[in-house]
C-alpha cells in the first residue's frame, strides 16, 4: 500500500524514544480481572465510537486540525495538511500472546495475553484463547484510524468514547463477523485489533502525525481489562 511519506524518518532518535517498550512491557504476572461487555457491531451500536467500513479505498478517515495555543485561531485550511499513512496491520497469536505489527507506522506490539502474563508462553501448543487479558491503550487526538480485514475473518474491537477520564467500565468489546471493517473516530481509546483466528491482516490507515494518548491499565486500575473472544449470543 502506498503512503504519503516514510514515518519516523526525520530524526531516527526520535523513534527510540518512547513512552513504553511494547515489545518488553512492565507489567505485574497477575492482576485481578476487569470484564468487558461484548456486543455485536453495527451502524446503531457503534455511534459515537466509530463508522462501520464497506469500502476501505474510499472510507473517509478524519483529520483534526491542530489545535489553537491561545486566543489567536489556527489559519483556516492549515494544521491538517500532514496527510495520511497506510499499510498493512498484522495481528497472530504465538502460543498465549497475541503480537501485531503495524507497518504504516513501523511498529510492533505486544498487545495481550489469554493468560495471566506470569503463566502465559509463546511456545504454549495447546492455548486456550476464549479471553484476550490487555494491558494497554490509547487514542489518537489527531485523527481517525481505519481497519479493514483483508482475509474477511471475524474480529474484535475493544473501544472506550469518554476522554482523558476514562475508567475500565468505559470499554466496550465489537464483534465484527469479518464481512466489513472500523473507522474509529479520533479521540477514541482502543487497543488493536484483536482476531478470532490464529492470523490476521487489515489495512490500516491513519493520520501521518500519530500522537497517541496513552493508558496503562496495571499502573492506573490494578487491572487487566478482559476481552471475551467468542461471538454474541445476539
Amino acid at each position: 500500500m502506498s503512503k504519503q511519506s516514510s514515518p519516523n524518518t526525520t530524526s531516527k532518535g526520535h523513534t527510540e524514544k518512547k513512552s513504553f517498550d511494547y515489545m518488553n512491557p512492565t507489567v505485574p504476572g497477575e492482576l485481578p480481572l476487569f470484564d468487558i461487555p461484548l456486543v455485536k457491531a453495527t451502524p446503531e451500536s457503534l455511534q459515537g465510537f466509530g463508522t462501520v467500513v464497506t469500502d476501505y479505498m474510499s472510507h473517509p478517515v478524519e483529520i483534526v486540525q491542530w489545535p489553537a495555543q491561545g486566543w489567536r485561531k489556527i489559519d483556516a485550511g492549515t494544521g491538517d495538511e500532514a496527510g495520511h499513512l497506510d499499510g498493512i496491520f498484522e495481528f497472530w497469536w504465538e502460543g498465549d500472546v497475541l503480537l501485531g505489527q503495524n507497518m504504516a507506522v513501523n511498529d510492533r506490539y505486544i498487545l495481550g495475553w489469554s493468560e495471566q502474563p506470569g503463566q502465559a508462553s509463546r511456545t504454549n501448543s495447546t492455548p486456550d484463547r476464549s479471553q484476550l487479558l490487555i494491558w494497554h491503550a490509547n487514542y489518537h487526538p489527531d485523527g481517525a484510524q481505519l481497519f479493514y480485514p483483508l482475509d474477511n475473518k471475524p474480529f474484535i474491537a475493544a473501544l472506550a468514547k469518554t476522554g482523558d477520564d476514562m475508567k475500565p467500565e468505559d470499554w466496550v468489546a465489537f464483534y465484527c463477523d469479518g464481512s466489513f471493517g472500523l473507522c474509529i473516530h479520533p479521540g477514541i481509546w482502543h487497543e488493536a485489533i484483536t482476531p478470532l483466528s490464529q492470523k490476521s491482516r487489515f489495512y490500516d490507515k491513519q493520520g501521518a502525525v500519530h500522537a497517541r494518548v496513552s493508558c496503562n491499565f496495571t499502573e492506573e486500575f490494578g487491572v487487566f481489562l478482559r476481552i471475551p473472544l467468542t461471538p454474541p449470543s445476539e
